[in-house]
């Protein structure tokens, strides 16, 4: 697959919008991903998220692994963990240069305060360092249902921007979505996303295979609605709290509401139950439903 994703999907068919998914995982799950490599379609971009809890080496590490697994690595920066540009300047190389990197994921970050110089998104892009390292697509977030700290008026004008700051860079935009459990949130945002003129790619947030109190807590980490209601839509009942679902139900809504006016759309996998068990679901997914599993 291509480094910059131009290419959207014709038709709104289940198997079609689970092809050419992408997953995340942390530094820590690097032995769950090279065992389940096999099964998981060869570039397929794999986000390395930025945990507190873990090294500069260890996420080039897991970043450097999965390019040597045959797959398209994309690591995460988190503007306000950074402590200065001297560290931010050694990330962005050792990327580029250790894991092959051309994608990157950025986001604000958690903390109220920032540990060095970079406030948000705005202010690792303005350096420049991003485009002089051959990055080609800058990921950033969406956020469909909400957001900790801004109205929806901030989202959008936020999401504007940091789009037109890329493409003058000269490079492409990927908005990849918070996970959600109701695809009726996911097809109102599309619709507003292109109705304000924002065409970048997108890739929706989806909840990998997982029991249930696994799913609620991280939807209450992480703002997600998670109401009786969209759990049953789902196929989970908050009554009880036994049980595991993946997203067979949300793919399928998602597949049917879907109109070409929706512009480029795929899957964002969140292994919530583990990376192995997620591309397990994935591929007899496929299976079942086409007969295609991905595996190389």
């Amino acid at each position: 697959m291509s480094i910059v994703e131009t290419s959207a999907i014709p038709t709104t068919s289940t198997t079609r919008l689970i092809e050419d998914y992408s997953i995340e995982i942390t530094a820590k799950d690097v032995e769950s991903l090279r065992r389940a490599a096999p099964g998981i379609a060869a570039d397929a971009p794999v986000a390395v998220t930025f945990l507190a809890t873990e090294t500069m080496d260890q996420r080039i590490a897991a970043a450097t692994l999965v390019r040597s697994l045959g797959l398209e690595p994309m690591p995460h920066l988190s503007a306000r963990r950074i402590g200065s540009l001297a560290e931010l300047e050694v990330m962005v190389s050792r990327a580029a240069a250790e894991a092959g990197a051309r994608r990157m994921f950025l986001v604000a970050g958690d903390p109220p305060v920032p540990a060095g110089p970079f406030e948000d998104t705005m202010a690792l892009l303005r350096t420049g360092l991003f485009e002089r390292n051959g990055f080609r697509t800058i990921g950033i977030a969406g956020h469909p249902e909400s957001h900790p700290v801004m109205d929806q008026a901030a989202i959008w004008a936020a999401l504007r921007d940091k789009d037109a700051e890329i493409r003058a860079r000269g490079m492409t935009t990927l908005i990849v979505t918070q996970f959600g459990f109701d695809a009726a949130p996911f097809l109102a945002w599309l619709t507003e996303l292109r109705s304000r003129g924002i065409d970048a790619p997108v890739r929706i947030g989806v909840p990998g295979p997982a029991g249930i109190k696994t799913l609620l807590r991280f939807a209450a980490t992480c703002g997600v609605g998670a109401s009786a209601s969209v759990m049953s839509k789902y196929g989970l009942s908050i009554t009880k709290l036994l049980g595991t679902a993946g997203p067979d139900r949300l793919i399928e809504a998602l597949a049917d509401g879907l109109q070409p006016a929706h512009g480029d759309v795929r899957l964002h996998f969140y292994p919530f139950g583990g990376v192995e068990k997620t591309i397990g679901w994935i591929n007899d997914y496929r299976a079942t439903n086409d007969g295609a599993p991905a595996r190389r």
